[in-house]
């Protein structure tokens, strides 16, 4: 299906060469400032064309917001939200009427639907991704203003270039844990065009994908997304852990391959006794608990710990690349294709705002559960304020109704 969410819902529309994309976000609080301005910033940041080392297709992305608010302000309504797709080229893709292009979604989407898109990847197309990002930057808003939530992506490797030791485990390494605390939009941004934040590595990675572009190949990468400041408590037991919300998340994004958090597939190789995450008094919050060493990355039992959530996402070298590939015909004979129109021989610069737009639409869902549960809880303790109360009322009115029928009886 093309909707996201329980509370905070989400549905997305639109192919690659359609008309428009955009999305439908129902479960906004009513009364918060919203304007397109809001949202653009990181619809720009997620746009083609933004340097040598993306897809030359020039879209601006200028989202609208066609229903939801007022005067700037939601009404608690759905909101509804358009891009155009303005630079269009669907003629280059007409060698996919003969051959499904290797590793992407144009044979299975036909055994699916008995029919596909013959401009594009369709659905399957990162275009989609344009709807998913616009209702995240509203998700954002409320938590920023809510609880002061704060949501960082970057890059973290391309190809075999890392920006941390990939033999060593980055979460026992205060430097890492220190980026995760600090790190800010504006600093991964002041690396572009590939948004790692090291001028070394990145350098590195500018290189390599400017390599493999003009080799008319691809390669992947991965993106490492911290969430701070997110209260204790979120996340539904037992299917709905939040780490188990996030991968569904993430794996949802197009190319992606590979998901884990906290100290993910290199806290297998840790005994217990150091991997524990041991309790100490809180720094700054009276009464509360901190973690030693967050190698949960903020998630235990499935339930926010308040600490640092971070995680990992593992991008594929993109499918459709202009090299002659040996493959076949939709009838099964052997032939070449050599693809053409315009593709990212890296996805990871580009992935950095969808990364943070889908934290952002599992944490807002997690919080907006949550409070209803608060909610409904404070209910019943006011309901229980109440009780001792009406129980002495109900004790003195039973024992003056068994007195009377006392009296009656006696009297009779």
């Amino acid at each position: 299906m093309s909707t996201f969410g329980t509370l905070f819902r989400v549905t997305t529309y639109g192919e690659s060469h359609c008309k428009s994309v955009g999305c439908i976000v129902d479960g906004v609080p009513p009364g918060m400032e919203l304007t397109e301005a809001d949202i653009q910033p990181q619809m720009t940041r997620r746009r083609p064309g933004q340097s040598a080392l993306s897809t030359p297709r020039d879209e601006k992305d200028l989202v609208q917001i066609q229903s939801g608010t007022e005067y700037g302000v939601t009404l608690g309504t759905p909101i509804g939200m358009l891009v155009r797709n303005e630079d269009q080229r669907p003629k280059d893709y007409s060698e996919m009427d003969i051959y499904p292009r290797p590793s992407h979604a144009d044979w299975t989407y036909l055994q699916k639907y008995g029919v596909k898109a013959r401009s594009g990847g369709g659905r399957s197309s990162a275009r989609e991704t344009i709807g998913r990002v616009a209702a995240g930057a509203i998700a954002e808003k409320y938590l920023r203003l809510s609880h002061n939530i704060e949501i960082v992506a970057f890059v973290s490797s391309v190809g075999p270039i890392h920006l941390f030791d990939p033999e060593a485990d980055p979460t026992s390494d205060p430097a890492f844990h220190s980026l995760l605390s600090t790190i800010t939009r504006e600093k991964v941004d002041s690396f572009l065009p590939v948004r790692c934040p090291d001028a070394v590595a990145s350098a590195k990675m500018a290189d390599l994908i400017a390599e493999y572009r003009d080799k008319k190949d691809s390669i992947g990468g991965t993106v490492t997304c911290v969430i701070r400041n997110v209260p204790a408590g979120l996340g539904e037991p037992c299917f709905d852990k939040i780490e188990a919300k996030l991968a569904h998340a993430m794996l949802s994004i197009p190319a992606t391959k590979g998901f884990e958090v906290g100290s993910g597939f290199k806290g297998t190789e840790i005994p217990g006794s150091k991997h524990n995450d041991m309790f100490i008094p809180h720094p700054t919050k009276p009464l509360s608990l901190a973690t030693a060493t967050n190698y949960s990355g903020g998630i235990q039992g499935g339930i926010t710990n308040g600490e640092n959530i971070y995680f990992k996402v593992a991008f594929k070298s993109p499918a459709t690349i202009s090299i002659a590939q040996q493959t076949a015909s939709y009838t099964g004979e052997p032939g070449t294709l050599e693809a053409k129109g315009r593709h990212d021989p890296s996805v990871v610069p580009r992935a950095i705002p969808i990364v943070e737009a889908m934290a952002a639409l599992v944490v807002m869902d997690m919080v907006l559960q949550q409070q209803s549960r608060e909610a409904t809880r404070e209910m019943l303790g006011r309901a229980a304020r109440l009780v001792p109360e009406l129980s002495r009322a109900e004790e003195k009115a039973a024992v003056e109704g068994a007195e009377k029928i006392l009296e009656a009886v006696e009297k009779a």
